[in-house]
């Protein structure tokens, strides 16, 4: 490799490795271009019983040592002087590698005292590593694991420590298994004191344990860093936000710092062996100990006496670290801060089934196999305190010791300094070791493993799994027939026919453009008429009646099956009525579908089916709730699925959820909120095994769903999994962090561009946002709406299109109300979550919920899952600093009001004003609560004061309704109109429609009684009130025979029971 030094001429290098010298290279001149071509090979044998093991390759590096050759004068031996070093890691031999070649750079030695080198001098050696065969077999390489220690640092260090002299020899000690059940110790050396400073900066390398460098360079491992990372996220102790500011400050005041990384491979059976240590006892003590180095006595002046310094160790504590985590499918790291104990015997017996300290073990390596040099920790037995055996059994001991180390766990101590044995000395220990507590003394350090004990099941296996449980639904058979193939014929002419009206319309009164507006009622009604007019006097109309009749014949012969005369004029006007009926249904369908291909936001059907569920759910009529889902599914619509499972997990139909939510997933595998409600709902059914696999699929899946963590951390908890459930939280607090942060900055730099917005040609902001702006996935999102006129789309029907065209297919039902009555937004099922706790601008606290588990009850308390609503608001209570939220009480106000607990809802409704009293939905909630407890009074100021404020409340369709229906019983007809109206401009319904109608018909207004009530009808036609007050209204306007149509379809659709009660009432 180059060596950039002008006056380096003669080089050569030097191998070495497992502190045995392997070769050096001839005597290489350096070539001007800096380079010097060694082409050098060496070998060492690697074998099981040593000297060389996989355990040395696998924490020892090659080391490579340049070294120049002076040129020598006259009768005077030659000089050499090392200029630098470089590692070689031989971790790849381990990886099932054979071979590989590397570039590994140069690093500089430390400036000799006698000779001066550049300090710039640098270089890189090219290097190739070889094997004959691989070191691992397939089976070992399959199932063999490597493990890696890191020491960083042991922080917060006792006074006593800063006090001591400078030969001092910090150490750890770290016991695993290791091949053929021995245990293989991974000691940790030459710690450095720290007294003061900077916090070590992060990332920064990790150091080989490796002690006859001269380059400190050298001592870094390639490619190998400590990151670090948030304190919370760690593992072991001090990773709570108290904890942060100490453990701040500890890291910047007296520490030891190693940095050091130690390795050791794992063959099948000590992997098996660690699992199985790990089950038994889940703390593992590490070992750190100073060892005080004194001054040789005088009169040893041989050279064996001078590596025989009087070395001891001092003052015994532990650390424990909690090996479980480990055991958890997929975990292969552990990283945290561990304190730092007084060592005890019987406490450390008690915790890792430790029966001594492992530096017993290692007294011949660290020299300490002299009398009196090694001095145990607190608890210690007097006998075993003070050595008095001959050597011959001081060696009997040792080898006992060895032999029994096999069936002991690994451990780790912290050890201080004791001076002697005598009663004096012992209590001066017992009263100096409370300086660890009182310190605050706790070890940094890692443990990682190449692969992970128990593996994590991969997506693909647990897509399996769940298609096991859940079959995806097959594809539905291509079979038509008759009488389907008539009524598809009917709405294809239907279909056609509204078309062509418009493409009339659009000849007489042009194209309307998007941003036009709604056209005014006068108006709608003149183009109405002069529209028919045009129709009737060109012919159309009858070519039009023409298109309809061989559909309407297709419909009496394949769907009704008749095809023979009526025997009674009786018979036949009650088959017209009939089919009368049914052709207007599916005329409805029809146009439905004609407004969605043409761009007109109308009555969706299935939505006005959930909307009419919910409602039917919150007026407690849970019958005619289930007969709405059981339609608003039938099509197969993935979303209402969910919605119909939370209806049953509401009414505890368990199995039938489970049948609902599973009918979800086999329509969609990959929807994450069909697994976790599949997920749910097995835990309510108490199916555990296949709760596991669905929450830990939908993590899979949607590996960002702070929702999933949380409910997975919720599930291993009720399963006493802790370590699991930990885990699953600070994944989810982790995601929290994240997206709260990235909100903070996108508000940061919207203020830094100050109060002037730039808005481009033809683009204007609606300072208030209409009907067209609340879209279903925006609100509470992006507060900033722009529309751009530049752009033309396709021609549009004009707002109130949709009621011109009905009214010319079904003259009697010309209805004709102010376009502000239709939908300000479409309702919202299942897969667009509101929070129900979203408060007001005036409380301060418009943010969203911003911890995990109110995330959760967020979603929660949509699907009814109350067991899990529960769990989750117990920790929210648990995690909050200042005291419960508005938000949390709240939200368990909702469980009880489901429950039909109300004084326990009532309590927390009280609490949640006294919290946060300008909240809507607050106000809301005690609302519904005092209407349930048929306090309308109360129910109507809580209602008023609700709709008062500036920003809505979560469910302000049912705070209309209820309210509106307290208006009509107190006969203040004029209020109750209005606040239908309101519903109708929000949300409209039949059941917000009937109320305008009937306000209108008490006021006697009849024709806008009868536009309301023809628009109720339009969206559910089987409702008998909206009938009966047609008929009413029919009768008074003379029309007799439509009065007995609405009559008969009253009677058709109500129940004797509550048709005579209608009777009485009108």
């Amino acid at each position: 490799g180059p060596v950039a030094a002008d006056d380096v001429s003669v080089t050569l290098v030097r191998v070495e490795f497992n502190g045995a010298i392997l070769g050096e290279s001839s005597k290489t001149d350096v070539l001007p271009n800096g380079t010097a071509n060694y082409n050098f090979m060496t070998s060492f044998e690697c074998s099981p019983d040593g000297p060389n093991s996989l355990a040395d390759i696998a924490q020892k590096p090659v080391l490579l040592t340049v070294i120049e050759v002076l040129q020598r004068e006259r009768r005077q031996k030659e000089k050499t002087m090392p200029l630098g070093q470089s590692v070689v890691d031989l971790l790849p031999l381990l990886q099932g590698q054979c071979s590989f070649k590397i570039s590994t750079p140069l690093y500089a030695v430390l400036t000799s005292p006698l000779e001066s080198l550049h300090p710039e001098a640098k270089g890189d050696l090219e290097v190739t590593v070889c094997t004959k065969e691989p070191l691992l077999s397939a089976v070992e390489l399959a199932n063999g694991n490597l493990l890696s220690v890191t020491l960083e640092a042991a922080c917060s260090v006792p006074e006593a420590l800063a006090a001591t002299g400078p030969l001092q020899n910090y150490m750890a000690c770290l016991q695993v298994p290791a091949a053929g059940e021995k245990e293989f110790p991974l000691l940790f050396k030459n710690g450095i004191l720290k007294l003061t400073g900077e916090k070590e900066p992060l990332p920064r390398p990790k150091k080989w344990p490796l002690d006859n460098i001269m380059a400190p360079g050298a001592l870094s491992i390639p490619n190998s860093f400590i990151t670090g990372g948030p304190y919370e996220d760690e593992d072991g102790e001090l990773n709570k936000r108290e904890d942060r500011e100490f453990r701040v400050r500890a890291e910047s005041m007296k520490r030891i710092i190693w940095d050091m990384e130690r390795r050791c491979y794992l063959d099948p059976a000590a992997v098996v062996i660690l699992q199985k240590r790990i089950a038994e006892c889940q703390y593992w003590p590490v070992e750190v100990c100073m060892m005080s180095v004194a001054p040789s006595s005088k009169g040893k002046t041989s050279k064996a006496d001078k590596g025989d310094e009087d070395k001891q160790i001092f003052f015994h504590g532990v650390a424990y670290v909690n090996m479980v985590p480990l055991l958890c499918p997929g975990v292969k790291q552990i990283r945290g801060a561990f304190r730092v104990f007084t060592y005890q015997d019987s406490e450390v017996f008690e915790k890792t089934k430790s029966q001594h300290s492992v530096f017993r073990d290692l007294r011949t390596q660290l020299n300490l196999t002299k009398e009196g040099s090694w001095t145990p920790g607190i608890g210690t037995p007097l006998s075993r305190a003070v050595p008095c055996k001959t050597q011959k059994e001081d060696k009997e001991i040792i080898t006992k010791d060895k032999d029994s180390n096999r069936r002991v766990r690994s451990r780790a101590s912290f050890i201080m300094s004791v001076m002697a044995l005598d009663s004096t000395t012992l209590r001066a220990q017992c009263l100096s070791s409370q300086q660890y507590t009182e310190a605050g003394t706790f070890l940094v350090m890692e443990i990682k493993l190449d692969k992970a004990l128990v593996p994590k099941r991969l997506r693909e296996e647990l897509t399996r799994r769940v298609k096991q449980m859940i079959p995806p639904r097959p594809p539905l058979p291509p079979w038509t027939a008759g009488a389907k193939k008539a009524v598809e014929d009917y709405h294809s002419r239907v279909m056609n026919i509204a078309v062509a009206i418009l493409s009339e319309y659009h000849e007489l009164f042009g194209k309307q453009l998007p941003d036009q507006g709604a056209t005014d009622h006068q108006t709608l009604e003149e183009q109405k008429r002069q529209l028919n007019f045009a129709l009737n006097s060109s012919g159309k109309y009858f070519a039009f009646k023409e298109q309809l009749k061989y559909a309407v014949v297709k419909i009496v012969r394949e769907k009704y099956l008749k095809t023979t005369a009526f025997e009674t004029q009786e018979q036949f006007q009650a088959f017209l009525s009939e089919l009368y009926v049914y052709l207007v249904d599916q005329m409805h369908i029809a146009l439905n579908q004609v407004g969605r291909n043409l761009g007109e936001v109308g009555h969706d059907f299935t939505e006005q089916l959930w909307l009419f569920a919910r409602e039917a759910e919150v007026n407690k009529d849970y019958k005619l709730a289930s007969l709405y889902y059981q339609q608003v599914k039938e099509p197969l619509f993935f979303p209402y699925w969910l919605d119909y499972g939370a209806f049953c997990l509401l009414v505890e139909e368990k199995t039938k959820a489970q049948e609902c939510f599973q009918q979800a997933l086999s329509l969609n595998p990959h929807h994450i909120q069909s697994l976790l409600l599949c997920g749910i709902v097995a835990v309510v059914l108490q199916h555990y095994e296949e709760a596991e696999i669905f929450f830990e699929d939908a993590c899979c899946l949607e590996p960002s769903s702070i929702v999933a963590w949380t409910l997975s951390g919720l599930f291993y908890e009720l399963q006493n999994s802790n370590i699991q459930a930990e885990m699953a939280f600070r994944e989810a607090k982790k995601l929290l962090q994240a997206q709260l942060a990235k909100e903070r900055s996108i508000t940061e730099a919207a203020e830094g561009k100050g109060e002037k917005k730039h808005i481009s040609a033809g683009c204007v902001r609606s300072p208030s946002p209409g009907p067209e702006e609340c879209l279903p996935g925006n609100t509470g999102q992006n507060q900033e709406v722009f529309f751009c006129t530049s752009k033309v789309g396709p021609p549009l029907p004009p707002p109130g299109f949709y009621i011109v065209l009905l009214g010319f297919l079904c003259p009697w039902q010309g209805l004709s109300p102010d376009p502000c009555f239709r939908n300000k937004k479409p309702i919202l099922g299942l897969m667009e979550i509101s929070f129900l706790a979203a408060p007001s601008p005036g409380s301060g606290l418009s943010q969203p919920p911003c911890t995990i588990f109110m995330k959760a009850v967020e979603f929660l308390i949509k699907v009814n899952a109350i067991q899990f609503v529960h769990r989750a608001l117990a920790h929210e209570l648990l995690s909050l600093q200042g005291g419960p939220s508005c938000a949390y009480y709240l939200a368990l106000a909702q469980t009880y009001m489901l429950k039909e607990e109300l004084s326990k809802c009532e309590e927390c409704l009280c609490e949640a004003v006294r919290i946060d009293c300008m909240n809507p939905n607050v106000w809301a909630q005690k609302g519904h609560l005092c209407y349930l407890k048929r306090d309308f009074g109360e129910a109507k100021e809580c209602y008023e004061r609700t709709i008062s404020f500036v920003e809505d409340a979560a469910d302000m369709h049912f705070v209309y309704l209820r309210l509106g229906s307290i208006y009509l019983e107190g006969k203040e007809y004029g209020q109750a109109k209005q606040t239908y109206l309101l519903a109708c401009k929000n949300s409209a319904s039949c059941l917000t429609w009937l109320g305008v109608g009937i306000a209108c018909y008490r006021l006697e207004e009849m024709a806008e009684a009868e536009d309301a009530l023809s628009e109720a009808n339009a969206l559910n036609n089987t409702n008998a009130e909206v009938w009966g007050y047609l008929s009413l209204i029919c009768l008074q306007g003379g029309r007799q025979l439509e009065a007995e149509q609405c009559y008969k379809y009253t009677v058709k659709v109500c129940p004797p029971a509550l048709l005579r009660g209608r009777q009485g009432s009108v």
